[in-house]
């Protein structure tokens, strides 16, 4: 594995940007950030025959939550209106705002977005469970969006934050159906 930058300064620019004061919800997503990114890290270490860009791992992992200040949850101190469920699809579209005002490709880290809530979304699970989101298939399709949202899975940002079981993640994956369910074991075989 090639050296890598875990706090790239582009990365906390952004962050920085977003989550401007030393609050409680910067210091949730930051904790959080950095426990899905050591975890994918650490995934990548034990699976080099997966070849993944580790950099890309380290900084989406650390930007995959950029949405949740819009969001309503005040259990981790998100004091803004849309329903929780939308935080990847309006981190998606804040990465793209800034791509486009910068003149960056900012794609990798906005798909990491708004495909990691869940186990993916398919628009069928969206229509069916009449989320607030486009009918849209936001599932996780390269190595390390599926990586990332893998590793997602293992951390909370409310309540006790440790990492969770395999059985844990398994049990909360089940209550939404089995079609996320079947894609984390997927996952697991791949990254476990």
């Amino acid at each position: 594995m090639n050296a890598i930058l875990l706090d790239s300064p582009w990365v906390m620019d952004i962050i920085q940007h977003f989550y401007p004061d030393d609050n409680m919800l910067r210091h949730i997503l930051l904790q959080h950030s950095r426990s899905v990114r050591d975890y994918a890290l650490a995934c990548c270490q034990r699976h080099p025959e997966l070849q993944l860009d580790t950099q890309l791992v380290a900084d989406a992992a650390m930007l995959h939550d950029l949405g949740i200040f819009r969001c309503h949850a005040p259990g981790i101190y998100c004091e803004g209106n849309e329903p929780y469920i939308c935080h990847g699809r309006i981190g998606a579209e804040l990465l793209r705002g800034i791509a486009r005002e910068e003149g960056r490709d900012l794609e990798p880290y906005a798909r990491v977005c708004e495909r990691h809530t869940g186990a993916g979304l398919t628009a069928q699970e969206i229509v069916e469970q009449q989320l607030p989101l486009p009918p849209l298939d936001f599932l996780p399709e390269t190595t390390e969006e599926k990586l990332i949202c893998y590793a997602d899975k293992f951390f909370s940002k409310s309540g006790d934050r440790k990492e969770k079981t395999p059985k844990h993640v398994k049990k909360s994956l089940a209550r939404f159906g089995e079609a996320g369910l079947k894609r984390f074991l997927e996952w697991e075989q791949l990254f476990g």
